[in-house]
């Protein structure tokens, strides 16, 4: 340390830690020793007093202090886990960001105070201990023979919300990448097989990394290892990257498709943060979306490299794209560069916008720059500020001098600003104009800088299509004239419009008459021209959009209704699929047999349903286990239309469940099912033993989005249980999630107003912008319903008098 001008006071962040001893040496002299500590413990820091001045130049700061493992996983907190012999015992693991390593030492906790650190960690000897850097020297310790000093390098210059620490059991799988590094998945005891898979995606994306930013790897290793309370889905620590064992852990028979896709895309996340994030940090919590955006960007570009078969650039725009636009069209939405001051703020913007709206104007500015010219940009900003910090317009200087395009004027609209243009289009009649657009290459680009524009298109003949936003790229939604929309539905029927078109179309749509410029009917209309759909990612976004659907109109007496134009929508897909993988299907054919089985089966179809209990019978009988694949549709249409024995036979596979996935798969179904009492028993089970602290919030919502009566009870359990709920997540972003969750499904005024009382009584300052955010949420499904239902019944009714004919 070095001190700048003379004091006889250090200030210091720490949380929740007594300090016993405190002294500082100024190098060479005698080491004077503190005589207050004084905490501030709303503002998180410590002063320490000292009786003479501290004299400019460098010196050591001692301090002795004591903290405790928590139960909080944050800071340095204890995790719990069962060995293979069905023992209960504990692992001490870390989890820092964004504000928590002043919980395990007092320091300086802000990004842009970087340090270099050198650990040591005083461990039973037969636990084994992790962090950052490697171990370099392990000596027995003086006072107990079953105690050893585990000592591991210096690291690089670095901030303190990425130093890691682990120690507990674990087993590991190992392998060099291509260009030298060590990498190490560690998994729990007994489970190393399923640590290959994360293995084989780290080794193939470090080298990618190192290629596509033209700078090499900085650590000699990197271990990524499942951690059993967790409460992020992982976290990027430098060369210690912890992940939620659903994250990291993948079992040849018992894992499913969506499993392995979810662990490829967070392993590339978190491995691209190594650079993006770690060896440059952000300047201050403004720029978080920087680290973010940027890796929830480019962890598809890894996977799309890794695993082309998967699509993943079209499940891009339902995944994040359109969960993006959904949060970013509300009044509480907040820019992507939003300033933060207190800690609690921090907490809340890890969210949607940071994340989701990131990467979608990342691509958009990739798209626009180009490969070469993004890549070249990429290495000069790493280069430029390795080791040091850096802020959004340094990016923007970077790509903007690799490729001369006026990148921060362009950018500044997206990013300073919140929400994203709505562009109305109609076509001239005199020039009645539609055109083809070639895969992946747009007939006409513009850059829009007015308001207002006329475009002539050449060469169009009357019976052409014209759309806009090609491949969903451009961050804003798209208004069709109803002569346009008219003439693009056969685009969708026989499929001439690119999927990723389709659904951008369909998702534009839906949004339209959610915010009450089109009817809910015109919709309706163009779901059914979705008939021949072939992909699966097209599919899951109709399908999410179906769903916000179903639970508005759970408000009404016409529910039944809706459901039947799922199956009608559904069970033509649903019959070319059937319930058996055929000769030549491959990753994405899995997925959609899942949805379109269980969308068939939540509605009720009839041969689903009795298909479904047949497999699942044979399925706990054991003569015939279920694929994973299956695993999800199955139990949750067996549950929703059974019974209390149903729900305990659930029960049972999940305590006999070995693997975490397979648990939080029947975790997530739970509140499927529909008797007040059994739902009553979900709740209960929600806080229970059974279930691990970060999983209780996708139980208790299940029970929120699975029925009317489901929602009511599950808001009510969250107020009786208020205290317990927010002790335990205490801040985090888990307790926003758990609030959205439970509430957002409302669609009555007062409701609005209930859940702004309750939370003004009970505080929940990182939750804040979530509350105000449902409360526009359930004020807007109200007005929706007040403007759309009579319509939307009256629609159901008459296609049910004349099916439509196919």
């Amino acid at each position: 340390n070095a001190v700048r001008q003379a004091t006889n006071q250090i200030v210091m962040n720490c949380a929740d830690i007594d300090i016993i001893t405190a002294s500082y040496a100024p190098e060479g002299d005698e080491e004077i020793h503190a005589t207050g500590f004084n905490y501030q413990n709303e503002d998180e820091k410590v002063t320490l007093s000292f009786p003479s001045t501290l004299q400019t130049g460098t010196g050591t700061l001692k301090i002795d202090f004591v903290g405790e493992l928590n139960d909080k996983m944050k800071g340095f907190y204890r995790s719990k886990y069962t060995t293979p012999s069905g023992e209960v015992r504990y692992a001490a693991v870390t989890q820092f960001e964004a504000t928590d390593a002043r919980r395990a030492f007092p320091c300086w906790d802000e990004p842009a105070i970087k340090a270099t650190f050198d650990i040591s960690l005083v461990v039973p000897k037969d636990r084994v201990a992790l962090s950052n850097m490697n171990v370099i020297d392990r000596k027995p310790y003086p006072d107990d023979e079953n105690v050893v000093e585990v000592k591991f390098a210096r690291t690089p210059v670095m901030s303190t919300y990425l130093v890691a620490f682990v120690v507990g059991e674990y087993d590991f799988v190992e392998t060099r990448s291509k260009d030298g590094v060590c990498v190490r998945v560690y998994t729990p005891v007994g489970k190393a097989e399923q640590g290959k898979f994360a293995l084989e995606v780290a080794a193939k994306t470090l080298p990618f990394y190192k290629d596509y930013f033209n700078v090499p790897y900085p650590l000699p290793k990197i271990d990524l290892i499942a951690i059993a309370d967790f409460a992020a889905g992982a976290m990027e620590n430098w060369g210690l990257v912890t992940y939620r064992e659903t994250a990291l852990l993948i079992d040849p028979k018992n894992s499913c498709s969506s499993s392995r896709q979810w662990v490829a895309l967070v392993v590339g996340h978190e491995l691209a943060h190594q650079w993006f994030g770690n060896l440059v940090t952000m300047e201050w919590w403004t720029h978080l979306w920087l680290n973010e955006g940027f890796a929830s960007w480019i962890e598809y570009l890894c996977v799309d490299h890794c695993f082309p078969e998967y699509d993943i650039w079209t499940q891009f725009v339902s995944a994040d794209y359109t969960r993006a636009q959904e949060l970013d069209a509300l009044d509480n939405s907040h820019p992507i560069e939003v300033s933060v001051g207190h800690p609690a703020e921090v907490d809340e913007i890890f969210d949607a916008i940071s994340y989701s709206k990131g990467a979608s104007v990342i691509r958009m500015l990739h798209d626009y720059i180009g490969d070469k010219d993004f890549k070249k940009g990429m290495n000069m900003y790493l280069t430029k500020f390795q080791q040091k910090n850096a802020a959004t317009e340094d990016l923007w200087e970077s790509l903007e001098n690799a490729s001369g395009k006026p990148i921060a004027a362009v950018m500044n609209t997206w990013t300073k600003q919140m929400g994203f243009p709505l562009i109305y289009v109609e076509a001239d009649d005199k020039l009645f104009f539609k055109f083809p657009i070639y895969p992946n290459h747009a007939k006409l680009k513009i850059l829009m800088d007015k308001p207002e524009m006329n475009v002539v298109l050449k060469n169009v003949k009357p019976d052409q299509w014209v759309k806009l936003n090609l491949g969903t790229v451009g961050f804003y939604r798209t208004q069709y004239s109803s002569a346009m929309l008219e003439s693009l539905l056969p685009g969708i029927r026989d499929l001439s419009l690119p999927p990723v078109d389709r659904l951008g179309l369909q998702n534009d749509l839906f949004s339209l008459a959610r915010a009450g410029i089109i009817s809910t009917v015109e919709v309706l209309k163009v779901m059914e021209a979705f008939v021949n759909e072939p992909n699966y990612t097209v599919w899951s976004d109709l399908s999410c959009n179906l769903g916000i659907l179903s639970t508005l109109l759970s408000h009404t007496d016409f529910y039944e209704e809706i459901q039947e134009f799922v199956k009608d929508v559904f069970s033509p897909i649903g019959e070319r699929l059937g319930w058996d993988p055929k000769p030549g299907e491959g990753h994405l054919d899995a997925l959609l047999r899942g949805l379109v089985l269980g969308k068939l089966g939540k509605a009720g179809h009839k041969a689903t349903l009795e298909e479904a209990r047949r497999r699942f019978k044979d399925h706990v009988e054991g003569k015939q286990i279920l694929s994973a694949d299956l695993r999800s549709p199955v139990y949750l249409t067996v549950l929703k239309h059974g019974d209390g024995t149903t729900l305990d036979i659930m029960l049972k596979l999940h305590k006999q469940a070995d693997m975490q996935e397979e648990k939080n798969r029947i975790e997530r179904v739970l509140g499927a099912t529909l008797s007040p009492e059994l739902i009553q028993k979900v709740l209960t089970f929600a806080l229970s033993e059974e279930v691990r602290p970060q999983d209780t919030v996708s139980v208790i919502g299940g029970v929120a989005g699975g029925s009317k009566h489901g929602r009511k009870a599950a808001w009510k359990f969250i107020k009786d249980n208020w205290e317990e709920l927010y002790n335990r997540y205490q801040g985090g972003f888990l307790i926003s999630r758990l609030i959205k969750l439970s509430v957002e499904g409302f669609a009555v005024d007062k409701m609005a107003g209930e859940v702004k009382a309750f939370f003004e009584s009970h505080p929940a300052p990182s939750a804040e912008r979530t509350i105000q955010q449902c409360c526009e949420n359930i004020l807007l499904n109200a007005a929706w319903l007040k403007r759309d239902a009579e319509s939307i019944h009256q629609y159901l009714l008459q296609r049910k008098a004349s099916p439509p004919t196919a």
